[in-house]
């Protein structure tokens, strides 16, 4: 007979590609991990993993089987919900993983509130530009910028129309002017984000259905998002940003918005979660609060001009 915690073990081993990540995850030691999905492997008459000592990946009857896997634990917690008597409060620990500059200028006052309407509520926020794996590392949601293209986790859309803007200071654009043109901003100086080494130094607007790119270069770059948005504001330089990182400086008269007949690169903001479980009464409050609070800012998001 299938033992359901054998099957939970082995979709999480599958998604984490290590017995020793899914034995830390769940409290066990790897030996038992491994244990579970051979008895696993025994029932069902096939091998699920091809194993060496440095590599460990589905089989092809295994990748086969995984669906149906998942879709068994999926049901039954949907059976389990279903049975459960309703609560009205929330309460536990929430990790939330979002990035830098969003997390700090945008979502803290959110998350404020959020705790102050449910106090048996604790939350554990990590701040991070890098790309947070929700399968791996120890949060229950993260809030991530870009389009998803993987299936594995839940996604749940929060700013879909949010778009990147160019912007920098009064300050900087009475010293140096205001570009007019894309071609422009290569006599400007660039505050640019750095991902995994990686800078990001190149710019893409559209305009009348075109694509336009432009390579820009600055003397400072930063792999922290706020610290760019920081630079910026102190007018050290121009520079591309999510609309909601900037919005609130944009009103305020702290920053303005330059090259508004170019339309910047679709930065949609997604809630993330590695599966079902993970996806709350609380989580779905919580969404609901973030998305709220983006849809105010996109309604000021600057219209396009010709």
């Amino acid at each position: 007979m299938l033992r359901l915690e054998d099957l939970t073990l082995f979709v999480r081993a599958a998604a984490l590609n290590s017995f020793s990540d899914t034995a830390r995850e769940a409290g066990l030691q790897p030996a038992q991990v491994s244990t579970a999905i051979k008895r696993l492997e025994k029932i069902l008459n096939i091998r699920l993993f091809a194993r060496s000592t440095r590599s460990l990946r589905l089989t092809p009857e295994g990748e086969t089987w995984l669906p149906y896997a998942v879709q068994i634990l999926q049901t039954l917690e949907a059976g389990i919900e279903q049975i459960q008597p309703p609560s009205d409060e929330v309460r536990g620990i929430l990790q939330i993983a979002v990035p830098s500059d969003l997390g700090r200028n945008m979502l803290l006052d959110v998350f404020q509130a959020f705790r102050r309407n449910h106090p048996a509520l604790n939350l554990k926020i990590l701040f991070s530009d890098q790309v947070t794996d929700v399968f791996k590392d120890p949060v229950d949601l993260a809030f991530r910028y870009g389009n998803n293209d993987d299936a594995s986790y839940i996604s749940l859309p929060v700013a879909p129309e949010n778009r990147r803007v160019v912007v920098a200071s009064p300050d900087y654009l009475a010293r140096y002017g205001e570009p007019k043109t894309i071609s422009d901003l290569a006599q400007h100086n660039a505050l640019t984000f750095v991902l995994r080494g990686r800078v990001y130094n190149n710019w893409t607007f559209t305009r009348h259905g075109n694509k336009h790119h432009i390579a820009v270069k600055g003397s400072m770059m930063s792999d922290d998002a706020e610290v760019i948005h920081r630079l910026a504001l102190n007018g050290e330089g121009i520079t591309y940003k999510s609309w909601l990182d900037v919005s609130e400086d944009v009103l305020a008269g702290r920053l303005t918005v330059v090259l508004p007949q170019y339309e910047g690169d679709s930065v949609p903001l997604n809630l993330i979660c590695p599966h079902r479980k993970q996806l709350s009464a609380t989580v779905r409050l919580l969404h609901e609060a973030v998305k709220a609070r983006c849809e105010s800012a996109l309604r000021h998001l600057p219209a396009i001009t010709d």
